[in-house]
């Protein structure tokens, strides 16, 4: 047996858990097939999911540990590893193993012990969109997590804002995800605000990696008619002004920049053709 089987198959043990979480959850990039053994091991997503089960009573009143918090966050660590692997992300999702992890990203406490919890929830949600992947979109767009990732991009703090547009950006850069945020019944004008709110935020600038998922988040919204016709009126002005310019020292940033200007100057939209260039998925924890 194997050093990581032997730490998988601790897991179901109450006693030899913890620890287990803590090596897996640190050596799992040793580990190539460390997602499709958790998943298929008998018992191991069920001693997953209690460990996300026994902090529900400490989200409200918020009473959660910061030992607390980062015992789940290493079972969350796990679960990222389940999501990001194509062989186990579908199984993933039809067990709707996300759902027991919303609770966390209703959380409004600024604590340290839920800003890491809220983290590395947005991680396992990040991982499932991290390949733009149609059936994940869906299923994200089908649970509402927008309007929670819009929620955090207001009250989270830099790392939590930045993972959660990157979830925004993966979920626009999807046809369905386009069209779905787009519609008239769509979250289309949330979206709209929160970006713009962050952008002219005058108290907190938001970092360079932040500012580039904002920008790709504008220009995939301007390749639909519907977003290219009102961010005429609510697109914000600081972009066009150069207020930005001393952090888009990457000129990858500063092309993705210079297309989005040009795509507000045009009529009518224009497919983004080359905005992939600005590297992104790095992004997640």
């Amino acid at each position: 047996m194997t050093s990581m089987e032997y730490l998988v198959l601790n897991l179901c043990d109450p006693t030899l858990r913890e620890r287990s979480l803590a090596e897996l959850s640190k050596e799992r990039e040793m580990f190539p097939d460390l997602a499709p053994l958790l998943w298929y091991s008998f018992g191991t997503i069920a001693a997953l999911v209690q460990e996300i089960l026994r902090i529900y009573p400490a989200l409200s009143p918020p009473t959660l540990t910061s030992a607390a918090s980062t015992r789940v966050c290493n079972a969350l660590t796990l679960f990222q590893c389940v999501a990001s692997r194509p062989e186990t992300r579908s199984s993933f999702i039809e067990a709707d193993i996300p759902l027991y992890l919303y609770p966390f990203l209703r959380t409004v406490d600024k604590a340290q012990a839920f800003e890491q919890l809220r983290l590395a929830t947005l991680g396992v949600i990040g991982a499932l969109v991290k390949d733009e992947n149609t059936k994940a979109t869906e299923y994200l767009l089908k649970c509402e997590t927008i309007p929670l990732c819009l929620n955090i991009m207001e009250i989270g703090n830099e790392p939590s804002k930045t993972v959660s547009t990157f979830i925004l950006l993966k979920v626009l850069r999807n046809e369905l995800g386009l069209h779905r945020c787009c519609d008239t019944r769509g979250p289309f004008y949330d979206i709209a605000f929160a970006l713009q709110k962050r952008v002219n935020s005058p108290d907190e600038r938001p970092s360079a990696r932040l500012l580039r998922c904002i920008i790709q988040c504008y220009l995939r919204l301007l390749d639909h008619p519907r977003g290219h016709a009102v961010l005429k009126t609510w697109f914000p002005s600081v972009l066009q002004t150069g207020t930005f310019n001393d952090y888009l020292t990457d000129p990858s940033m500063q092309e993705c920049l210079q297309q989005l200007l040009a795509k507000m100057e045009a009529g009518s939209p224009i497919r983004s053709l080359h905005f992939l260039r600005c590297s992104d998925n790095a992004i997640i924890p």
